[in-house]
């Protein structure tokens, strides 16, 4: 069960963090940071370059730590959340990942929902630091807040776009008055 749980966690936890790397670099073939603020400019949020550094951040934070099995309910809190704004972003395309969908950001939060029930097993940092136990409700926490705080986060950061229909509906009534 341990040689799974490291598994796991090291390729979750890698990809998550490089996902973040590229948006705030040219590495593992990013486009900067310039490019990751005009990625998130395009998906309709505003913030610039602040928004992608912090979401950049956040994966990589959550990725590395998820892999290395520290803190876990706290790595995996932010993997969801970071996950779930992906989510929303995809959301309009469906489910299936050929149509440009939310099937992978959805995997990942539920990969990181696991993580933070079933711990990080024995080959990890949280192990090796005491062995770190964390209760049930730690747990369960991290489960509701890391969706919550994707979808607080995508309601506070959007902008309306042109072809919103809320944006719409705003224009025609300023047109009214």
């Amino acid at each position: 069960m341990d040689s799974g749980l490291l598994l796991l966690r090291l390729v979750v936890g890698l990809l998550i963090a490089g996902h973040g790397v590229q948006k705030v670099s040219f590495r593992l073939d990013g486009s900067g940071l310039a490019g990751g603020t005009e990625e998130f400019r395009r998906d309709g949020f505003r913030g610039g370059q602040l928004t992608a550094l912090a979401a950049g951040g956040s994966q990589i934070g959550a990725g590395l730590f998820l892999a290395a099995g520290l803190l876990t309910p706290l790595a995996a809190t932010a993997a969801m959340g970071v996950m779930t704004v992906a989510g929303t972003i995809k959301w309009h395309n469906g489910l299936w990942v050929q149509h440009d969908g939310y099937e992978y950001p959805a995997v990942l939060v539920a990969v990181a929902a696991a993580l933070a029930l079933t711990g990080p097993g024995k080959w990890s940092l949280d192990h090796a630091l005491g062995p770190i136990t964390w209760p049930l409700w730690v747990s369960l926490a991290a489960i509701v807040i890391g969706p919550a705080s994707g979808l607080v986060t995508r309601a506070v950061l959007s902008r309306p776009t042109a072809g919103d229909p809320t944006n719409e509906r705003t224009r025609h009534a300023q047109a009214a008055d």
